[in-house]
This record gives C-alpha cells, structure tokens and sequence, in this order.
C-alpha cells in the first residue's frame, strides 16, 4: 500500500517492537511539543495566546523546567500568569458577593437568578480547578494520537504486513487499549471490529500473563533462595509494569534515538 505522511511514523513505531506503539508515538510528539514551546515559536502571537489561554500542566510544566530554558519558560510564564490573574478576578468578584450574601443569610438562600449562594461557590471552585488543569500540551498531544488512532486502523485494514505485526506484537499501554477499543467501531465494519476486539483481548491477556511472570519473578530475586538464579526478563519489569498500567511516564524512552 502507499505510505503517506501519517502512516510513516505509526510504521515506525511499530517496528521499535516495545511494549505499546501508541506510548512511543505520544512520547515523540511530547518531546517535540516541550522543544517547540521553548524554541522559535515562543514570540509568535498565536501560539503565545494560547498558551495565555491554558498554561501546562504539573507534568509538563516540570518536563520544561528541566531543559534549562529558564528564559523560555519565564516569558511564557509572564503571559499566562497575567492572563490567569485576569481570569481569576472574575471569579474572585464571584465569590466575594457570595461572601457576602451568606454573612447575611442562611447558605440555602436564593441568590441571583434563582442558585444559591452554595452553588455560585461550587461553580467559582470549578471555574479556578479548570485554570488550575489546562495543559495545551496534553490538548495537543490527545489531538495527534486521536489521528494515529484512525491511521493505525486504516493500516490495520489494509496493510496485512502490519496487521500481522501489530497481532503478534507486545500489544498496548492499558489506556491506549482502552483508546483502540472506542475508536474500532467508527473505522471497522461490524465483523471487523468483533474479529479485532477478541484478537485484542486475547493479545493483552496473553501480554499482560507475560508482565505479571515478569514482576512476579523479580520480586523473588530478592529472596536469598532465588539470589543465584537467573533474572530472566525481569531487571526492568518495575518501569515495564507501570507504564503498561499508565502508559509511558517512568524508565528507557520508548523512542530509542530519544
């Protein structure tokens, strides 16, 4: 079949034979993401408004701090910390009338437009909780493994070569397993998705019975009884464990050349 540019870089992944080719996708479109943000496109305007808008998250706010652009990030810091102080004010206002509609009144008193004072305090909570999550990142990398998504079935139903790989593969991440089984009936017919869904279980059972010998065996490496016995595959079974459970976050990089 022709290749084009999206399916180029599910191939790939699926050649590196790790433990979940949607990990190591996702991996590679973060670490170009945490370049970009500290790179060229830190002074345009559309991206800087954006990130005004959403900021990053605890996690991808640390993964900037440590690639030492303290300049880069403080610029988009400046921006979005003026932007977020806008925002709050809003709520701020919110919650100060509410303050004092309820040293007035009992809290089950009707305010404004017929919500209590209770509830315009829930909202304003929920309003700081979304500025405090918004990650543009995360947005962004969700939006590109959701187009490796639909590549991925489009190669699965018409590449044999890569259907035979992908069923004899180490499988998937849980949460990707999870991502493939809601995509499947949008890119498969009927009899295509049950065929895929009970290959899918039966390659993730077969994988994850691989994962709990794994674990299993080097928790007993620590028995003295077993200190002479061979670690098998088990010396990283810790990172493998948790990054099938919660796809990628500890150990090697799922992108060798990372």
């Amino acid at each position: 079949m022709k290749y084009h540019l999206d399916t180029i870089p599910v191939w790939d992944a699926m050649k590196l034979d790790g433990e979940c080719l949607l990990c190591a996708l996702a991996r590679k479109i973060e670490l170009g993401e945490a370049e970009r943000y500290l790179g060229a496109s830190v002074m345009e305007p559309d991206t800087r408004i954006q990130v005004n808008e959403k900021g990053f998250c605890t996690k991808h706010h640390a993964m900037l701090y440590q690639m030492s652009n303290r300049l880069g990030h403080a610029l988009m810091l400046e921006s979005h910390l003026a932007r977020t102080r806008e925002r709050m004010k809003k709520v701020q206002e919110t919650l100060l009338k509410q303050a004092d509609t309820l040293e007035k009144a009992p809290l089950g008193k009707l305010s404004r437009g017929g919500r209590d004072a209770k509830s315009e305090i829930e909202e304003s909570g929920k309003k700081l909780a979304q500025m405090a999550e918004s990650c543009i990142m995360c947005d962004s990398i969700q939006e590109n493994v959701n187009r490796y998504l639909h590549t991925f079935f489009h190669l699965y139903k018409n590449d044999a070569e890569f259907r035979t790989r992908f069923e004899n593969s180490k499988g998937v991440c849980l949460p990707h397993m999870a991502d493939l089984v809601k995509v499947c009936c949008e890119e498969l017919s009927a009899k295509e998705s049950a065929a895929f869904l009970r290959m899918l279980c039966q390659m993730e059972t077969k994988n994850m019975d691989r994962m709990q010998e794994d674990i299993s065996w080097f928790i007993k490496k620590f028995d003295y009884r077993y200190q002479n016995e061979p670690w098998k595959q088990s010396q990283d079974a810790v990172p493998r464990t948790v990054n099938k459970l919660r796809s990628y976050c500890v150990g090697d990089e799922p992108n060798p050349e990372e």
